[in-house]
């Protein structure tokens, strides 16, 4: 993978970037989603912060060789440090896990004000990412699962708006599922939540042998809850 080249999953994420974008791509490893996009996509101009030295030094290194220097802008700090109020307009957020986005996002929710878009790509706990937009007034707009190397992704894309307005009737099944995702139903649908339903069962029968604590018997009724939704929402797609 390289600047002309992504992988899969950084390409879904570039994908959603609107062309004239300002944007931040915050954890930007090597800084390959804003090279590709200064080349491809028209964005004029792009933040690329890190908060370690390794990866901030090889990032520099990138933008340089691409010659991109006067475009993007490589940044040490902390989340949403790195960026000035009203500098970008679009914010990426990929290879994290959820909790850790919303709270980049939480920590620095005062730079969002001229934010028009997110997209963020979290490794785990997407659920946490839903609720987080939801909370603060962010229209969660589209929703992207994929496959690659094995390992399965979710991309959510979100702008300002009426946060209620994907969910319906459903909360409880959007904020878990992805109410976009839960009405394409594709094949990563399928097998990511094929294997959390097993791995619930494996985690509730466990459970079964343990003693009776307040907390088993929390933790086993929670389960349960998360296997009904589950069985709920794979069975439509199989009747």
């Amino acid at each position: 993978m390289n600047s002309e080249r992504l992988s899969t999953r950084l390409a879904t994420v570039a994908k959603y970037v609107p062309i004239g974008s300002k944007i931040a791509d915050i954890g930007s490893d090597h800084a390959y989603l804003p090279c590709y996009l200064a080349k491809n996509n028209g964005i004029t101009f792009a933040v690329a912060g890190e908060v370690a030295d390794g990866p901030y030094q090889s990032a520099k290194g990138n933008v340089q060789s691409e010659g991109l220097t006067e475009m993007i802008s490589v940044r040490m700090g902390n989340g949403l440090e790195v960026i000035e109020n009203e500098e970008v307009d679009c914010i990426t957020i990929a290879g994290m896990g959820g909790a850790l986005i919303t709270s980049i996002l939480e920590n620095g929710k005062n730079k969002l004000c001229s934010v028009k878009r997110l997209i963020l790509q979290p490794n785990i706990s997407a659920i946490s990412i839903r609720e987080w937009l939801l909370e603060n007034s962010w229209e969660l707009i589209e929703e992207e699962i994929i496959i690659e190397d094995g390992k399965i992704y979710e991309i959510l894309v979100a702008e300002k708006g009426n946060p209620n307005k994907p969910y319906g009737e459903n909360m409880e099944l959007g904020l878990l599922f992805g109410p976009f995702l839960m009405e394409k139903k594709g094949d990563a649908f399928k097998q990511k939540w094929t294997m959390e339903r097993n791995n619930w069962q494996r985690i509730y029968e466990a459970l079964k042998g343990a003693s009776e604590t307040g907390e088993t018997i929390e933790k086993r009724h929670e389960l349960l809850n998360k296997l009904k939704l589950v069985e709920e929402v794979l069975e439509n797609e199989e009747s």
